[in-house]
């Protein structure tokens, strides 16, 4: 059975329509990618068609992952506004520091923005789930001791 996997509207639907568009134009895209492929001759020394279909094996990789992420997940509502939750941005100052750093606070699944991902099951993601901005908190870092975090702000 598959890990539930917790996301937000948003990335449920972003991910829906992923997992649609590789479905149904994708599959037809890339049968057409194998299909020109193979149509340039010999199949053993055919780099394009070997590539196709080592393109295709990722693409239909994906399809199940994203299927079965979808037929597992728990959709999380938003919460109150500056309350730390999944799909939430997060600017934090680490104690001793003058400048901050945003994270989105979620899944993998959930990011957008190039922003790094802290998960809810991390160390840090733990310390900070619940919590509102102003808050401090504490967590074991993974190369040991215990650092202090600001929660600057948090926006849904």
């Amino acid at each position: 059975m598959a890990e539930t996997e917790r996301l937000s509207r948003s990335a449920f639907e972003r991910l829906a329509g992923e997992h649609h568009d590789l479905t149904t134009r994708g599959r037809i895209e890339m049968a057409q990618k194998i299909e020109d492929a193979r149509l340039l001759g010999d199949l053993s020394e055919n780099g394009d068609y070997h590539a196709a279909k080592e393109e295709q094996g990722k693409m239909e990789g994906r399809i199940r992952h994203l299927a079965s992420l979808l037929e597992e997940a728990e959709i999380i509502e938003g919460a109150d506004r500056g309350v730390v939750t999944h799909g939430a941005v997060v600017e934090l100052r680490y104690q001793g520091d003058d400048g901050t750093e945003k994270l989105l606070f979620g899944s993998i699944e959930e990011r957008h923005d190039d922003l790094e991902v802290v998960s809810p099951g991390s160390p840090l993601g733990q310390a900070l789930e619940g919590c509102r901005a102003g808050e401090t908190v504490d967590y074991e870092a993974p190369g040991g001791g215990t650092l202090a975090v600001e929660i600057v702000s948090v926006e849904p």
